[in-house]
């Protein structure tokens, strides 16, 4: 199965940059070992202009764009479901196991995801009643998609 994190705006260099990088290389390892073929960020321009809810609908087609055909959605949104480490590790196991051939989560910029992206996703997801920076919830979300390979192959670096 593919995990996609397909993401409003570009990564410059920087700390995020490294973050983003260093995790998703590390679950691209642990990955092809148990079933999860490939872990790939996909990155769409941010919309420049107009107002908030032109932006959010712009951004929303260039992420559909983006992504393969048959691909589960999953919203990172703040109005989300919450889940623990073990709990999403699950999550991705049922979807790799039920033969589902690819998961994309979609993180919206600056405005958020749009309605209709939201309302296409199988499942939103969210990091907490706090709001976070969009290019921070790559790293997060990277993170925790490596936490979860482990997780799943019984890798020691998850130790709750």
């Amino acid at each position: 199965m593919r995990i996609i994190i397909a993401a409003v705006g570009r990564l410059k260099s920087g700390p995020e940059y490294e973050l983003v990088a260093e995790y998703l290389a590390r679950a691209r390892g642990v990955g092809r070992q148990i079933g999860f073929t490939e872990v790939s960020l996909i990155e769409v321009e941010a919309s420049k202009g107009g107002d908030i809810l032109g932006r959010r609908r712009r951004e929303g087609e260039l992420l559909s764009e983006a992504l393969p055909a048959g691909a589960r959605i999953i919203a990172l949104d703040e109005r989300g479901e919450g889940l623990g480490s073990a709990a999403f590790a699950a999550l991705l196991a049922k979807l790799r196991d039920e033969g589902v051939p690819a998961i994309a989560f979609l993180i919206g910029g600056a405005d958020g995801l749009p309605d209709s992206a939201r309302a296409r996703a199988f499942k939103a997801l969210s990091f907490g009643p706090a709001t976070f920076p969009h290019l921070l919830v790559r790293a997060m979300l990277a993170e925790q998609i490596y936490r979860a390979m482990t997780i799943l192959s019984g890798h020691p670096y998850h130790r709750a």
